[in-house]
């Protein structure tokens, strides 16, 4: 007996060691995923031009992991699609070392998320982000130029931050959003236009407007992704969420949604490795 109890005991503690094994990888190794979008209205001069995505850090310190994987990329600009922090357990230096970082390998773009704005302290990141040289896009756009031709980049605030005069007066959030999303369209005037923007869920809005490929993050990829199903959870979506990874297509618009790289009140991830996302763009 005492030999059986033993050996079930050491099969019990090699378990144990197995599966913690496994979820410190899957929640530790970036993976890094590869996007490609061609289209007519992308400039000869921005064929092959290169944006890493990094979203949903939530203040996890991946150490020189995710400056490198960056770096090996070679990008052109960086866009940073919001919750850097974490609202529980906001650490603004932590957030702040690892976009200084990434500023040293390429442009870096930020517009906020859901835990920025909930974390109370967003006003202090900022007054941070703009020592360092962040490029604020709440709300906001950027012409990029190489020689005479121009690519359009503009982004939204988190819905959070809306106003609510501003809500009631359009009628709903989502007006709202719209109207922000073809004004900054409008003033961007370019012929290629990319959105940035935290939440995947907001599809249906950015599908009614003209931007052509649309960058978000939020969902975490599903939490828990199993064959078949797939995403089992995400903010917002809830169970079985419709955007969680990967490449979606609407009426002519393209989303990309990052699974991103921290995690939230949900302490890990299940297959379901943090994500670094390198768009390409090729001229037709």
């Amino acid at each position: 007996m005492k030999k059986s109890k033993k050996k079930v005991l050491f099969i019990i503690l090699f378990l144990i060691v197995i599966i913690a094994g496994y979820l410190y990888w899957q929640n530790n190794s970036i993976e890094v995923s590869y996007y490609n979008f061609s289209d007519t209205s992308i400039p000869a001069e921005f064929d092959d031009y290169k944006i890493v995505q990094v979203s949903d850090l939530h203040n996890k310190d991946f150490k020189n992991q995710l400056t490198e994987k960056a770096e090996n990329e070679r990008p052109d600009i960086i866009v940073v699609t919001g919750d850097v922090i974490d609202r529980n357990r906001t650490d603004i230096p932590i957030a702040v070392e690892a976009l200084e970082d990434l500023i040293e390998i390429a442009p870096v773009y930020f517009v906020t998320g859901n835990h920025e704005v909930a974390s109370g302290v967003y006003d202090d990141l900022k007054i941070e982000m703009d020592r360092i040289g962040v490029i604020n896009l709440d709300n906001a756009h950027d012409t990029i130029r190489i020689n005479e031709a121009e690519l359009g980049l503009i982004g939204i605030e988190d819905p959070l931050l809306l106003l609510l005069e501003d809500v009631e007066a359009a009628g709903s959030a989502d007006v709202l959003l719209h109207q922000n999303i073809e004004q900054l369209y409008e003033d961007v005037d370019t012929d290629y236009t990319m959105l940035m923007s935290h939440r995947a869920e907001l599809m249906d809005i950015y599908s009614e407007t003209p931007v052509d490929l649309v960058l978000t993050g939020h969902a975490h990829g599903g939490q828990i992704r199993l064959p078949l199903i797939e995403g089992v959870f995400s903010p917002s979506q809830g169970f079985f969420p419709q955007y969680t990874n990967g490449v979606y297509e609407q009426r002519e618009t393209h989303m990309v949604v990052s699974r991103g790289l921290g995690n939230s009140i949900f302490p890990f991830r299940i297959n379901n490795r943090p994500e670094l996302v390198v768009i390409i763009l090729e001229s037709e």
